[in-house]
Order: C-alpha cells, then sequence, then structure tokens
C-alpha cells in the first residue's frame, strides 16, 4: 500500500500526537515505508537500478583511470539470507560501497576548513556555522579526511547520536573532515538527500547498532559500515522520494512545535494560578486561584511537570498557614512553647540533656513570611533536642566494642529513607544510647552537594539497633503534642531551604551546615491540633498527586499501545 502525505498525517495524526515520542516513531514510519518502495508510487517508465548500477560502474571506472578515486577490493556478492526484506521489482539491494566514493586522505598542507563532528547540526542534516578556519601547522590528527560539495558524512563514532550531514557548499579554504566520519561522495546518479534518509532510517540504525564496539564511545569501523546493504531505487523515483520525506518532515517539525506551544502553556498558566494562590494576600484572592485550578484540573495537571509544581505548592501553603483554616479554639502555639520550655527545663535538671547556650531572638530580618495570629517563630533547638553523630575512624582504648548498622547522608533523602544499603560500624557499647535512633527521631543531613543540605526525615525503627554517623544530626522532640511530621514537611519545605543555602559553609560545588546553624533554624510553630489538621491535608493532596501522576502514565502507556498496534498494522 502506498501513503501519500495526506494519508499518512490524517491517519496517525491523532495518535502520534498525543502518544510520547509519537512524532519520532511518525517520523520513523515515514523513513520506513520510504526505504520500502512504500512511500511513493513506482513509475513503470523509470530507468529501473538494475541500468542505473551499470552506468554507476563506468563512471567508476572512469575515476578510477583519472586518478581521482582508488580502486577498491571486489565486494562479495549479497545472499539471499542477506536480504532483510523484499523490495519493488525495479529496485536493487546493493552494498553501501557500490554507491559512493570518498576523496582519500590527505595531511593538511595550507589553510582548511576543518569539518570536525562538533559542527554537525544533526536535526537539520547540516554543518553549522562554527566551522573553524585552521593553519596547517594547528591541524589535529584526526583531520585527514577529504571531502567536497555534494559528499555526506557519518559519525562511526557514537553513531546512535546520527551526526550525518550533507556538504552544502565550495568553501574557499579546503574542507578536511575528521577521521571519525564516514565519507559517502555519491555517483552521479546517486541522490546525496536519498542516501542521508536512508542513513536515517531504523533499518540502518539498527545495523549499526549491531555492528557497534566498545563501551564509552562506541564506533562501527569503515570496513563493517561500507559492507551495509543500501536499497536502491530508480534515480527518478529517490527524488519523489526525497521530496515526499522533505514534506513530510516539516509537517512532523510542525507538529512538534505545536506539542510545544501546548505543554508551555499549561506550565505557564499553571505557573500564574500558582503564584497567584501563593501571594494571595486575602481569602477572596485565594478562593479565586484555587476555584481556577479547580476548574482547569484535567487540563492542568496532564504534564507531569504541573503535578510537580502541585507537589511543591502544597508544601508552601502548608508552612505558610494557608492550607488549612485556623481554629479560634486551638490553644496558641506560644502557649505551646511554653509547656515544651517546661519540658525542657526538666529533662536538664534530670541529666536527661544537655543544657545549651542560649539561642538569640529570632529578628524581623530573619522572618521570611508572616505568620497568622495563632503560630509562633521559634528556633529549631526551642522544640527539638539535637544531638551530632558519631564520627567514623575515632580510636579507643580498653573498651568493649560492638557493630551496629549506623545511617549515613546517602541514607536519608527528602521525607523518606534509603535504606537499601546500610554499613556497619564498631564503637564502645557504652556509646550506643548516645547515639542510637529511636521511633520518631528526625534525621537531617549536614550536606554534600547543595540537595544533601539539611534532607530530612523520620526514622521509624526501620532497622534495629541503628545508630547515625557525624554527618547526620538526630533531632527528638520534646512533648507528644509536637508533630513530628510537620517538622518534616518544613525542614524539607522551600523556606527552610533557603535558610541552610544562606547560612551554610559553601565551597564550588559543596555546602553543609554545623550543629550551631542548624539549632538556629527558624521554624513557624502552629498550634498542635493545626499541625495535625495540615499533615492529614498534606497526606491525603500528596495522595492526589501520586494518582494524578499515576493516571498520566497509564495514559501515557495506553497511547503508547495504541501507537505501537497502529504502527504494526502498516
Amino acid at each position: 500500500m502506498i501513503f501519500t502525505a495526506d494519508v499518512l498525517l490524517d491517519r496517525y495524526f491523532e495518535t502520534a500526537f498525543s502518544a510520547p515520542d509519537g512524532i519520532k516513531r511518525l517520523r520513523e514510519l515515514i523513513l520506513t515505508l520510504a526505504m520500502q518502495g512504500k512511500l511513493v508510487p513506482q513509475d513503470p517508465s523509470d530507468q529501473p537500478a538494475r541500468e542505473l548500477l551499470k552506468e554507476i560502474e563506468a563512471e567508476k571506472q572512469k575515476l578510477i583511470k583519472a586518478g581521482k578515486i582508488k580502486k577498491q577490493k571486489l565486494l562479495p556478492k549479497i545472499t539471499a539470507d542477506e536480504i532483510p526484506y523484499d523490495l519493488p521489482e525495479n529496485w536493487e539491494w546493493v552494498k553501501i560501497r557500490n554507491i559512493c566514493h570518498d576523496w582519500g586522505q590527505k595531511k593538511p598542507d595550507r589553510n582548511f576548513t576543518y569539518i570536525d563532528v562538533g559542527i554537525i547540526d544533526n536535526k537539520n542534516g547540516l554543518i553549522s556555522d562554527s566551522i573553524q578556519i585552521l593553519e596547517a601547522k594547528d591541524a589535529p590528527s584526526r583531520a585527514r579526511k577529504i571531502v567536497k560539495k555534494g559528499t555526506v558524512i557519518y559519525s562511526t563514532v557514537r553513531p546512535y547520536l546520527l551526526n550525518i550531514a550533507i556538504v552544502e557548499q565550495d568553501y574557499k579554504d579546503e574542507p578536511i573532515a575528521s577521521t571519525a566520519f564516514a565519507i559517502l561522495h555519491p555517483y552521479s546518479k546517486i541522490y546525496n538527500r536519498f542516501i542521508y534518509y536512508i542513513l536515517k532510517s531504523p533499518y540502518f540504525i539498527e545495523f549499526v547498532e549491531d555492528q557497534m564496539k566498545g563501551v564509552a564511545y562506541p564506533a562501527i569501523n569503515d570496513g563493517n559500515f561500507f559492507e551495509g546493504l543500501f536499497p536502491l531505487p530508480p534515480l527518478a523515483e529517490q527524488k519523489r522520494i526525497v521530496e515526499k520525506c522533505d514534506r513530510l518532515m516539516a509537517q512532523c517539525d510542525k507538529l512538534e512545535q505545536l506539542q510545544r506551544e501546548r505543554e508551555q502553556k499549561r506550565i505557564l498558566i499553571h505557573t500564574a494560578a500558582r503564584e497567584k494562590l501563593l501571594k494571595a494576600s486575602d481569602q477572596e484572592t485565594f478562593s479565586q486561584a484555587w476555584d481556577f485550578i479547580k476548574e482547569n484540573f484535567g487540563d492542568l495537571y496532564a504534564v507531569k511537570e504541573n503535578v510537580t509544581s502541585l507537589r511543591q505548592a502544597i508544601l508552601q501553603l502548608a508552612v505558610m498557614g494557608k492550607l488549612v483554616p485556623q481554629d479560634p479554639g486551638d490553644q496558641p502555639a506560644n502557649e505551646l512553647l511554653k509547656e515544651i520550655e517546661a519540658e525542657k527545663q526538666r529533662l536538664i535538671k534530670e541529666g536527661k540533656i544537655k543544657k545549651q547556650k542560649p539561642l538569640p531572638d529570632i529578628t524581623a530580618d530573619e522572618i521570611p513570611y508572616d505568620l497568622p495570629n495563632s503560630w509562633s517563630w521559634s528556633r529549631l533547638e526551642d522544640i527539638v533536642d539535637i544531638i551530632t553523630g558519631i564520627s567514623k575512624g575515632k580510636k579507643y582504648q580498653d573498651q568493649v566494642m560492638k557493630e551496629f548498622p549506623y545511617l549515613r547522608v546517602a541514607n536519608v533523602q527528602r521525607g523518606y529513607l534509603d535504606l537499601k544499603i546500610m554499613k556497619y560500624l564498631p564503637i564502645p557499647i557504652n556509646d550506643f544510647s548516645r547515639y542510637e535512633v529511636l521511633p520518631n527521631d528526625l534525621l537531617i543531613t549536614e550536606g554534600g552537594d547543595w540537595d544533601k543540605v539539611g534532607r530530612t526525615a523520620i526514622w521509624n525503627g526501620e532497622v534495629s539497633s541503628c545508630i547515625h554517623q557525624n554527618h547526620v544530626f538526630k533531632a527528638r522532640r520534646f512533648l507528644q503534642k509536637q508533630n513530628i511530621f510537620w517538622l518534616q514537611l518544613y525542614l524539607n519545605s522551600l523556606p527552610a531551604r533557603t535558610y541552610f543555602a544562606s547560612a551554610s559553609k559553601q565551597t564550588t560545588n559543596l555546602a553543609s551546615i554545623n550543629k550551631t546553624q542548624l539549632r538556629s533554624c527558624p521554624i513557624p510553630l502552629p498550634p498542635f491540633p493545626e499541625q495535625n489538621r495540615i499533615v492529614a491535608k498534606v497526606d491525603a493532596l500528596t495522595a492526589l498527586c501520586d494518582r494524578l501522576e499515576n493516571q498520566i502514565d497509564q495514559k501515557t502507556s495506553k497511547q503508547t499501545q495504541l501507537l505501537e498496534s497502529v504502527m504494526a498494522g502498516v
């Protein structure tokens, strides 16, 4: 069956537009049909490819006789077992070496135009304008392969990147390409853009992948490359195929642009609504922003970027006191702080915790935003006991030792623990109780790279008899009337992360906080009942975000399956 441009786009537009990588797959379909002779109709009046090969052979012999190209070894004939699929009657299977030649190699002896892999525009198959003119003395050792206008160049190093281009112009200074390229200069009866499309087709990509060797820089050598099979149509059909491919690829470009514009519009609209929600100064503005999101919920949250943004907004609203309404009947947070302080003093008096140096009052400059009237700002050490972990490599003498599992920075992620890999450390048995982590302890990371500073998770007793190293702080609440999940939420939120970034010690790629900086972290404290309501609301909305992402994944999977089904039927 022959597929016209209109048929292809009409039949597969909706499927390709909706499915992930759908347009990429549509491009692959176009090229597959093109190289199978199914994209445009054959014309019985076209000169058959077998006659074309005779003319190519005559041209080849003429170039050899003139000394312009070297005589090549005879290639073995193509056997029936090698042929991957049947071609139209007037096409022929040939080896790539049969339809092109190179221009040899030379060491540059004067100024030259250097064509390296890095200057290939692999989307459009062009050599970019950032080409270099080099003096002979500055020639890289790889600058050796001669090319001319009309030559197709194909990077045989990391060929999956499809760094393929056509030399479209005569350069003032002789063009010389890197040895990383295979050079394909077509004979006069071969259309170079047809070669270009064949090299980008799924069949040829699969052939190259089978021939590649190496891990870090996989490559196919020239010998294997030029042994590849090439489906050769009549010259007139080559041109019709290229014309059709060019038009269809241009249509695919437009579809991709439409996709990008649709996704960007969704993200921009959601970003604006989210900012209005976060910056609302009164209940009416807040309600308007939230109503807009609810009314457009299905469309806004059809993309994962917006779901991620929603998660961030939920957390931000939670810590600002905008996620749930305040209840005038709740005991204010300043009264809760008095109870916490009384319990702290009792524990100090009983010798169960150490007395710390008093912290200064929080200044106006330290407050990132206003709180509801029933909330209070405090410092982290006002409401939890912060304990540093054990140092690795510490020397002990004459003490009874035992090996315990211990928590490292890698184990503590934002809001959860990654315990797939646990390491063990021998410590004195008498020190165990000091470094033991207990259920409901907060674990807070000292740092490393930027994302590791202040990561916080709750310990739930996942591993028995576990301790923490000195790069992971432990924070323990004083009262049951403190919701530890609220503290975890805040310490992983943007305001806390901003504080840690500004307070931390910094190097080029690393940052860390010490105990002094951690204990001084400003914390917004809601009344205890509101802490519970906020945590419950966040849990419910987080579950909603999980469902939204699952729905997107399921829809994506269905669209992909539909596309696979459609493509399989071609």
